[in-house]
């Protein structure tokens, strides 16, 4: 990486690079569907065998769910080795290493008030499922362990392979982040299944806070944090509350929000003007000097 590159201009070059890029976002997608679809046959596979289970609600089939989102983290490095050349460990941070002092800041300081607003929006679920304790403590574990991993593979496929491969598409670097924020919200929002206006809206705030702090911060570190605490809260509370997650998800495309949906939404606009704020002097981290 050289010095003065921004974080999501890493693929940049002469040329826009198109087809290479193009190449990348196919790849993405492949392992997107593939890896989802293999852990959910897998999963149904062995819940039939040793269980005799079958839904989308079971322990195993959210570990499934989980699994099949954080193995993009290796599966992202790789796609930017073999398409781009460039070293995995970049796809971390412009520091060519994951920040553990910058996740843990992120952590201590947004962390608890996300906590609190996502959790006061999953205690307005419903009970609907007599889950039994051993599947309580089985949610719960799984949850607690895998669910920050998918968040993590979320963030280094979308908001690391994707936003680089799209903010190299542009001339400048301040165009570069714009279309690719832009496009990486409005794709994975989409992605999600819904058009109901409060959780589209709900989705479009969560991305584009995670694709801008990344830009800001010349990382993935504070997009992992904020995406895994959102995740951790509103799916391991939700099913210690009893609510089915499984199938609400699984029909998310016929749910129906509320302004409820929207507070989360605006604690983030608020974590995202706080770190624009403090790397407004600085500008986006751009060489390891400056990454953190």
């Amino acid at each position: 990486m050289s010095a003065g590159t921004e974080y999501h201009r890493v693929y940049a070059g002469e040329g826009r690079r198109i087809l290479r890029g193009i190449l990348a976002i196919v790849l993405l997608v492949v392992g997107f569907i593939g890896f989802a679809v293999l852990f959910q046959r897998l999963s149904e596979v062995v819940d039939a065998a040793l269980f005799g289970r079958s839904g989308p609600s079971t322990p195993l089939r959210q570990a499934a769910g989980a699994l099949g989102l954080a193995v993009l983290i290796p599966y992202s490095m790789l796609v930017q080795r073999v398409v781009y050349g460039v070293g995995a460990r970049s796809l971390h941070s412009v520091a060519g290493r994951f920040r553990f002092g910058v996740l843990g800041r992120a952590l201590l300081v947004f962390g608890p008030p996300l906590l609190i607003v996502v959790a006061a929006v999953a205690l307005g679920g419903v009970d609907s499922v007599p889950w039994t304790t051993v599947d309580l403590v089985s949610f719960f574990v799984i949850g607690m362990l895998l669910t920050p991993l998918a968040a993590a593979g979320e963030e280094y496929g979308f908001r690391g392979l994707l936003f680089r491969v799209l903010g190299g598409w542009t001339r400048g670097a301040r165009s570069g982040a714009i279309f690719g924020i832009v496009t990486t919200s409005v794709l994975f929002s989409l992605v999600h299944g819904t058009l109901d206006p409060f959780l589209l809206t709900s989705y479009l705030v969560l991305f584009s806070s995670m694709a801008i702090v990344t830009w800001r911060t010349g990382g993935l570190e504070v997009a992992v944090v904020l995406h895994g605490v959102y995740n951790v809260t509103a799916l391991v509370l939700g099913t210690t509350l009893h609510v089915d997650i499984g199938a609400e998800l699984a029909t998310r495309g016929e749910a129906i929000g509320s302004w409820l949906n929207l507070a989360p939404s605006a604690a983030l606009v608020v974590i995202t003007a706080i770190v624009w704020w403090m790397t407004c002097k600085d500008g986006p981290a751009r060489t390891p000097g400056t990454a953190g």
